[in-house]
């Protein structure tokens, strides 16, 4: 059964600024928790076909391939590693969606839409992973938040104050 989670925030940036930052696919180091490089690596930087590969680590990655492109607005990206889909999903989409919120600010929406492999042991590690499904969907969204309004790679304390200033716990 296909899961989706989301998270909005609002950017305290206007939409054609957010817009391009997002676009720029190449940075997400610098606002996905846990991913310390990102290497494109498709001749397409942006556009349905572009391509990158996000790492935890020097050896450890999956690869992001986007398969919507609205320009000005946000992309679905497709998690796989080559031929086969990104440990654990059987299917795995993130989706990052601007909207604009007056001139000044820009609603993000990040969505993670996946499907877990494994029939009913599947769908008990689905709820079992729900709550850190939940969080790390929005740790993306917060994350992002500080980085654009910044022009500071996030770290993990900006995100725990960041966090806590909305009350929530660790």
């Amino acid at each position: 059964m296909t899961q989706e989670v989301s998270t909005q925030v609002i950017i305290d940036l206007p939409v054609a600024q957010a817009w391009q930052k997002l676009r720029d696919i190449s940075l997400a180091h610098h606002y996905v928790p846990g991913i310390v490089k990102t290497e494109i690596v498709s001749e397409r930087a942006e556009g349905v076909g572009a391509s990158r590969y996000v790492y935890r680590n020097a050896k450890s990655y999956i690869q992001e391939t986007v398969e919507e492109w609205q320009d000005g607005q946000g992309f679905l990206i497709r998690l796989h590693k080559g031929d086969k889909n990104a440990p654990p999903f059987k299917n795995g989409w993130f989706r990052y969606q601007l909207q604009e919120q007056g001139a000044q600010q820009t609603l993000l929406t990040t969505s993670l839409k996946y499907e877990l492999p494994w029939g009913p042991a599947g769908r008990w590690l689905e709820k079992k992973l729900a709550g850190f499904v939940d969080k790390t969907v929005a740790d993306v969204a917060y994350s992002m938040k500080l980085f654009y309004e910044t022009g500071e790679p996030t770290s993990k304390s900006a995100l725990q104050v960041f966090k806590n200033s909305l009350g929530e716990v660790k």
